[in-house]
């Protein structure tokens, strides 16, 4: 028998991809909602508490509302959240397979987990391991460079930059939260073992869907001895037998074409490519990725495999 999924907020960017997925899985039957009952909060309840997983594709306000709907007692159904709302909440597992060891098993034994950021998937990735080796300290003055497609934004900003197609006026890369106070924040300082946050910089370009979120390293700061070499090392190790988390050749030229990185090349699947670029002094580790795959519906698809019993590369492509 087939187990029944919801996907609650199926018309944003993330729903909607992650019916994409669910589409050629063939061990879930979707349960629709109809079109004018959406926004109906009785008919939600029914579906939710009759659905052995539900995905919550909504901003932080909602998906806490609709986590309220769960009924009391009800310890089957599985609760995915997409959203930020819950991502450093106590009784939460993070959807994030690889981190360490048991977090697979934590997912898998879990009926509230809370989906990485997409941002935050790759920083997270590139770091945690260096720190858990204990080559990166954790009081490390870290930064983080974020370019993605515009795509992360959602309709809102996919509308605008479709709209600004021939006028060019949306061609050149655009940072934003110069606050320093993106939502990703949270995850990526509690997830990596970091005692502070980093100095996060996202970029917003003219392209739909892709990810290079890049972390600086001078390897005086770090510990002794520390190499290049040693990093990708540590790196490799954490995460040998991965089916979709690759650590790349080490400066390998077919990392880059005409010394250019192409943010783009892991589009349409659930994987993450790290890299690490750089020299005796200076060095940069690089996540790439899908920012609606692995960043975002990839990643929750792969985390409801774990809590269904499903192989976790079902219906996802590495």
């Amino acid at each position: 028998m087939k187990k029944t999924v919801f996907v609650d907020g199926q018309e944003g960017t993330t729903g909607l991809q992650i019916r994409e997925r669910l589409q050629a899985h063939p061990g879930v039957q979707v349960l629709e909602i109809e079109a004018e009952r959406r926004k109906d909060v009785e008919r939600r309840r029914e579906l939710i508490n009759a659905a052995d997983a539900v995905f919550l594709c909504l901003p932080d306000t909602a998906a806490k509302e609709s986590v309220a709907l769960v009924a009391p007692g009800n310890t089957r159904t599985a609760v995915i959240d997409a959203s930020t709302a819950h991502r450093v909440t106590e009784g939460w597992v993070y959807g994030l397979p690889e981190l360490r060891a048991r977090q697979r098993e934590a997912i898998a034994h879990s009926r509230r987990v809370a989906v990485t950021g997409c941002h935050a998937a790759g920083f997270i990735l590139a770091v945690a391991p260096l720190v858990a080796a204990g080559l990166l300290p954790r009081d490390y003055p870290i930064a983080c460079h974020s370019l993605t497609g515009y795509s992360g934004g959602g309709k809102s900003m996919i509308a605008d930059y479709e709209a600004a197609r021939d006028s060019r006026a949306l061609d050149a890369a655009r940072l934003y939260a110069l606050g320093m106070a993106h939502k990703h924040l949270p995850e990526m300082q509690a997830y990596t073992g970091l005692a502070q946050p980093p100095v996060f910089s996202p970029i917003v370009d003219n392209f739909y869907k892709g990810m290079a979120v890049s972390v600086p390293l001078q390897l005086r700061a770090m510990k002794a001895g520390t190499t290049r070499a040693r990093i990708h090392e540590a790196l490799s190790a954490h995460y040998a037998g991965e089916r979709f988390v690759r650590v790349m050749p080490l400066d390998a030229t077919d990392n880059t074409v005409g010394g250019f990185f192409d943010p783009m090349a892991c589009n349409d699947t659930n994987r993450n490519d790290v890299f690490v670029f750089g020299n005796d002094e200076r060095v940069m580790v690089v996540s790439r990725l899908d920012n609606l795959g692995k960043g975002a519906s990839g990643a929750a698809v792969q985390c409801m495999n774990l809590v269904l019993g499903f192989d976790e590369a079902t219906a996802l492509s590495a």
